[in-house]
């Protein structure tokens, strides 16, 4: 199984951030002009949550706040859950399924080094799986 520092070196680590006094309609102009589900929300230099259209589903709009007024230290999600470089594909797999989310920002020590996405995680997996088939095919016809 691959590790999460193999699919950044492949997607790069870009992540793109914003600030927690930014308003959840230049949150939601940046995730679409990016073409990401999420953002990591930053206090100068430090991540305080990340941000996605799910948060403001249902910690915004749900409930009636406006996207032009209200910050996104209101409906950010503040606990992080995080990964390293060295977490394995499948960890990051049942992360996220047990904790039911989408994103996982990726730290060495306290430094941010890329994000993966439940999209990222399960096309590693699908191209995994597709070089053990293509592996145990020549293995069989080879031994025929």
């Amino acid at each position: 199984m691959n590790k999460v520092w193999q699919i950044l070196k492949v997607k790069g680590s870009q992540v793109w951030t914003i600030s927690k006094d930014s308003t959840v309609l230049e949150a939601l102009k940046l995730l679409a002009e990016k073409q990401v589900g999420a953002l990591v929300v930053m206090d100068d230099k430090q991540v305080v949550g990340i941000f996605s259209e799910r948060d403001y589903a249902r910690k915004g709009v749900l409930i009636g706040k406006q996207a032009e007024s209200t910050r996104l230290k209101e409906v950010m999600t503040k606990d992080l859950i995080t990964v390293t470089p060295e977490h394995s594909v499948q960890e990051c797999m049942a992360l996220m399924t047990d904790r039911r989310i989408r994103h996982l920002p990726v730290f060495e020590g306290d430094q941010l080094v890329g994000l993966v996405s439940i999209g990222d995680i399960v096309k590693d997996m699908i191209e995994e799986l597709e070089f053990m088939v293509s592996q145990l095919e020549k293995y069989i016809t080879s031994s025929r």
